[in-house]
């Protein structure tokens, strides 16, 4: 061959990798871009809400609505788009800034090599008290909500107190009335701000909390936080209100008071009461004992929306509006999803009371390791949805997704016993398949990129079926070694603590001769069990693996779960949220021209019920067509056959790990008896033997040992020396 055969030859690579370098510059650039425009709409987020209760921001404020009420968007509209905007605008880029980051090429970034260092999400500081371990960077969250509301209390004790008792008009008695009125409305003020921010942590799929990599799962707790603090606020709200009336005689009158341009406080006290239940049913001493009580009065937040938005009229509506708007297109699209029923594809069952459930998924939808989904079976309860960590891999090279249930209230042990009894008559009759088996499923939600593969030291530390999570994670980077796939994770230390030892058999999931065939340099795992409650071991008593577990196959019908989810596509994602906040613009500006300003509308509860509709109107109409599209695009696209051949492979490669598992266990493990674990003990010895390198812990349990192996993560890293490890302590537990 020639030289120019070879130029020729040369050539058209050479353009691949030249357009690749422009498109991957390109790409960075346009992230950076997205990233500056999203942080500048959040600083000015911040910006109103700090400034606003300044008397000359809000002269202000009322001057810019007057000046553009005359305009397509009305009076409302404007003032959404003052309070909501800069929400509605980071969500909007979001989504186009996480299409951008998909793919592999996103992940390699992530796991690549890093100079150790302290992080603030994952260093704790407070590690016992009602909050539970809270990091460095929640802690600084926590104490602007609190500068906040000492800010707001300063400004109107200046601004406005100051005047109502300088004025030589009113009597002592009416002063303290109006003192006591208008701490109220500071009260309220804050509370609504406050609202802003607690619709944006429940939103399951929200993609601001995708953006900051932040689960559902440990984003529920900021959702607690400010659920607590929300009521407080308002609770107070109403009371000083009260005492005021109470001052100046205007009760009854003012509790039943609807004024058309002022708040309706009938529909205030209406609101209170509808908070108030869903507040008390949620508190510790109450929701544990009565979950299902705590979860169908929570669904009163939609009353408590309705009433809320009566009470404070169209403007006020609007400082909480964009939150509880991207909260109805996350909710419409779980709704979406979870009306397809799911085939489970298998049914494990163990003697130690877990139930493995393998469920049909096809190869689009999206998840990590660390993924949890939410299960409905309507045998058991039609309402009552419960969150469940993925057990599986999503690289196992099958479309199936595992998880692993432990009885441990009500619903779960229905389930357990529902799933033995078919399992046992069905051993009887000998047969290799069973009857039908569906579930309902929203989800997977999890992090965005999957933060266990940025440390490759990695201290998994698991309480009971907390173990869950990190068979997926074990699963995965075995997955990920085998198929040369970025994965940092190479030494590996897992401590489980159980009751019984007849728990261990739940490690059979993993495939355990799959760890001992990877090369000591590729992946060096260390497991330290402790059975608390046990003296004797499984293997004395001469346990076979057939008493291990019971698994049967279920007739599948291909129906796997619904791509019309957060993790699903992303373009058609994308799609939906762009399209339903669009929508929501065009309904108000043609309520507004063709409704409200012809008609005069100006009660002030009616145009907040109306923002309501629209809000509504739009996720479902707009939102709702590309779902449609979306849901016809997955019917296409969805093959029954190849659903059945990666069934039958997945189940034959179950029964393989369970016949070697006892084995490879004992080969494999250090299982002690009768004792907890020393984390002083274990944590010393990792800081003497890793050097100056990041150590991730995962913990995965009740919070007693979460506060435990925080506690000593917290103070390794404060007396560490210079060569020592760096511990970065991260939570996968949650209760909902």
């Amino acid at each position: 061959m020639d030289e120019s055969s070879s130029q020729a030859l040369l050539l058209p690579n050479g353009n691949y990798e030249a357009t690749a370098f422009v498109n991957k510059f390109l790409s960075t650039m346009l992230k950076w871009v997205l990233k500056f425009v999203m942080w500048a709409a959040f600083i000015t987020w911040l910006l109103i809400i700090f400034i606003y209760p300044l008397q000359s921001v809000e002269t202000l404020v009322t001057d810019w609505t007057d000046k553009i009420r005359d305009s397509f968007l009305g009076y409302t509209g404007s003032v959404f788009l003052l309070f909501s905007g800069p929400v509605i605008i980071i969500a909007l880029l979001s989504v186009v800034y996480l299409n951008l980051s998909s793919g592999e090429g996103e992940i390699q970034e992530i796991t690549g090599p890093k100079r150790p260092s302290y992080r603030m999400w994952t260093f704790p500081v407070l590690v016992e008290g009602p909050l539970g371990v809270v990091s460095a960077a929640e802690l600084v969250g926590i104490l602007l909500f609190a500068v906040y509301i000492l800010w707001v209390a300063g400004v109107y004790a200046v601004q406005k107190l100051s005047i109502i008792f300088v004025n030589t008009e009113f009597t002592t008695l009416l002063k303290w009335s109006w003192f006591f009125r208008m701490t109220a409305r500071g009260f309220g003020l804050v509370g609504a701000f406050c609202l802003s921010f607690m619709f944006i942590p429940v939103s399951r799929g929200s993609v601001l909390l995708r953006l900051l990599n932040i689960p559902f799962e440990h984003a529920i707790r900021y959702h607690i936080w400010l659920g607590h603090l929300c009521m407080c606020l308002f609770t107070l709200h109403g009371s000083f209100y009260f005492i005021g009336w109470i001052m100046s005689g205007e009760i009854p009158s003012e509790l039943i008071s609807w004024t058309p341009t002022d708040g309706a406080n009938l529909a205030g006290i209406i609101n209170i009461f509808f908070g108030w239940s869903i507040w008390i049913t949620s508190l510790p001493f109450v929701r544990p004992k009565n979950f299902e009580l705590f979860y169908y009065t929570h669904h009163l937040y939609i009353i408590f929306i309705i009433f809320f938005a009566m009470h404070v009229g169209n403007f006020f509506f609007c400082i909480a509006a964009g939150s509880i708007f991207l909260f109805m297109i996350d909710r419409f699209l779980r709704f979406c999803q979870s009306r397809k029923t799911v085939d489970i594809v298998s049914t494990t069952y163990f003697p130690c009371g877990v139930v493995e459930l393998v469920l049909s998924r096809p190869e689009c939808l999206n998840y990590n390791a660390l993924s949890a989904v939410f299960l409905r079976f309507r045998g058991i309860s039609f309402m009552q949805w419960h969150p469940f960590s993925v057990s599986s891999s999503p690289l196992n090279g099958k479309n199936c997704i595992s998880i692993l249930i432990k009885a441990c209230g009500d619903w779960t042990s229905r389930l357990k016993d529902h799933i033995s009894e078919e399992n046992e008559e069905q051993e009887q009759l000998n047969l290799h398949h069973s009857s039908k088996l569906t579930a309902s499923i929203e989800g997977p939600y999890g992090h965005e990129l999957p933060y266990q593969l940025e440390y490759e030291n990695l201290v998994l530390v698991a309480g009971g079926i907390g173990i869950s999570p990190f068979i997926a994670i074990l699963s995965d980077v075995i997955y990920r070694i085998k198929q040369g796939k970025p994965c940092l994770p190479r030494n590996i230390i897992l401590v489980w603590t159980m009751k019984r030892s007849n728990e261990l058999s739940i490690l059979s999931t993993i495939g355990m001769e799959s760890i001992r065939s990877l090369p000591f340099d590729k992946l060096h795992l260390e497991m330290l069990i402790y059975v608390t409650q046990q003296l004797e071991t499984v293997l004395e008593n001469g346990v076979s693996h057939k008493d291990i577990r019971s698994c049967i196959h279920s007739v599948s019908n291909g129906n796997a779960i619904s791509v019309v989810a957060s993790t699903g596509n992303k373009m058609w994602f994308a799609g939906y949220v762009i399209s339903s906040i669009f929508g929501l613009f065009i309904l108000i500006s043609l309520l507004n021209v063709f409704y409200i300003t012809p008609y005069e509308i100006t009660n002030w509860w009616y145009q907040a019920l109306l923002l309501l509709a629209c809000m509504v109107a739009s996720v479902v109409s707009f939102g709702g067509v590309v779902l449609a599209l979306w849901y016809n695009w997955e019917k296409t696209n969805s093959t029954e056959e190849k659903a059945k051949n990666n069934e039958e492979q997945y189940n034959e490669q179950h029964i393989m790990n369970s016949d070697s598992f006892l084995e490879s266990l004992a080969s494999s493990t250090r299982i002690q008896y009768g004792s907890r674990p020393d984390f002083r003990e274990i944590f010393g010895s990792i800081s003497k033997l890793s050097g100056y390198v990041d150590v991730g812990v995962i913990v995965c349990g009740p919070p007693t040992l979460e506060a435990s192996v925080a506690t000593e993560c917290r103070s390794l890293n404060m007396s560490r020396k210079s060569n020592d490890p760096i511990f970065h302590f991260n939570s996968n537990s949650f209760s909902l």
